[in-house]
């Protein structure tokens, strides 16, 4: 196959694809609301707190983290069902894998959330 020489016309259509990846998984999966929910939550308490930017960087990361995970996970949630959309055993271990990234980043950014706000509030 040959490569297509650079065109900012193809790279701003694949800024629009990828928007409109991130609007099919905000429409289509309750967790990421409750996602949003927690980051918000997160930006107001890092406002609240005036925290200095060493630490919101670090919550920015690790927020991201938890935003990355679910979305691949998602992806390979799907990926699974349209590969083989019955029970299975193998598709079940790999979609709980794939929580479980999802479960580690969370508890990655807890503990940071612990890490950083606790010292304040007490």
């Amino acid at each position: 196959m040959k490569k297509k020489p650079f065109s900012f016309r193809d790279r701003a259509a694949s800024f629009r694809f990828a928007w409109e990846g991130i609007r099919n998984f905000f429409r289509k999966e309750h967790n990421a609301w409750i996602h949003m929910a927690a980051s918000v939550t997160v930006i107001v308490a890092a406002w609240w707190f005036r925290l200095p930017r060493t630490e919101i960087i670090l919550l920015v990361i690790v927020t991201g983290l938890v935003w990355v995970t679910e979305i691949l996970n998602t992806v390979i949630e799907q990926i699974m069902d349209l590969i083989i959309p019955e029970r299975h055993p193998e598709v079940k271990r790999i979609k709980d894998m794939a929580a479980g990234a999802v479960l580690v980043a969370a508890l990655i950014a807890l503990i940071t959330g612990i890490l950083v706000f606790i010292p304040k509030i007490f």
